[in-house]
Parts: structure tokens; C-alpha cells; sequence
């Protein structure tokens, strides 16, 4: 399966799918104009990933610094899928990583921790040296 890269700019974020290596990762501010429609590769991608490739651990790691309500919604939606296919015996790992300072980010790791119930959800603090 091809792996997926969407570059940043000002207001979404990178989005980066090693198809190979298991690895997610989404950077970068989350405020595009239409969050669906962003990140409906995305979810497209996921879904293809989950149902074609053979059940390696997939990885996620988030290092949100800024998202908006509609980005956070399609956020969770995310999670959820990955959490259900963690509770059909994938092997998922939720890195939400956060830079030390930045309290809002951790707040918003914390309640997206809270709706996780199958996959291993990590706060990750970052330092900001």
C-alpha cells in the first residue's frame, strides 16, 4: 500500500502514513476551513490501511499544537477507529505529544485519553529546550 504525506501549512497540519513502518503522525496547528473535508484522505487512508495490510502495530503519533472544535470532533473519530481496531486485537499505540508549556494541548491529550478504552494512549510531554 502507498504511504501517504499532506505537507503543513498555516492551518492544517502535516499528516504523515508510513505504510511500511506502521507509523501515523499528524503535526502542526489543526484549524483548516473544513475539517471534514481535510481529513477525509485521511480517513479513507486508515480504513484501506486497516482492511488490506497485514495486522502489524500501528503507531499514531499526534503532536497537536492548536485545534479548533471541527478538528476536534474528526480528531476523536479517528481515535475511535483506531481504538476499535485495537479492541478487535490490533496492536495500537496513541502517542499525544505535547510541549511542556503548552497546558491546552495537554488538557485536550488528557480528555482524548478518556475515550480510549482498547489502544495505549501516552502522554508524551515534550521539552521545550
Amino acid at each position: 500500500m502507498e504511504s501517504l504525506f499532506i505537507g503543513a501549512t498555516k492551518s492544517p497540519p502535516m499528516v504523515r502514513f508510513d505504510a511500511d513502518a506502521g507509523l501515523l503522525e499528524i503535526a502542526g496547528k489543526s484549524y483548516p476551513e473544513n475539517a471534514s473535508k481535510f481529513y477525509t484522505p485521511v480517513f479513507h487512508w486508515i480504513n484501506e490501511y486497516l482492511k488490506t495490510v497485514s495486522p502489524q502495530p500501528i503507531r499514531l503519533n499526534l503532536e497537536i499544537i492548536y485545534l479548533n472544535s471541527s478538528s476536534s470532533k474528526v480528531l476523536l473519530n479517528l481515535l475511535d477507529i483506531l481504538d476499535q481496531a485495537a479492541g478487535d486485537g490490533r496492536e495500537i499505540v496513541i502517542n499525544w505529544r505535547y510541549h511542556e508549556d503548552n497546558e491546552t494541548a495537554l488538557e485536550c491529550g488528557e480528555e482524548f485519553a478518556e475515550e480510549i478504552g482498547n489502544a495505549l494512549f501516552n502522554l508524551v510531554k515534550i521539552d521545550n529546550d
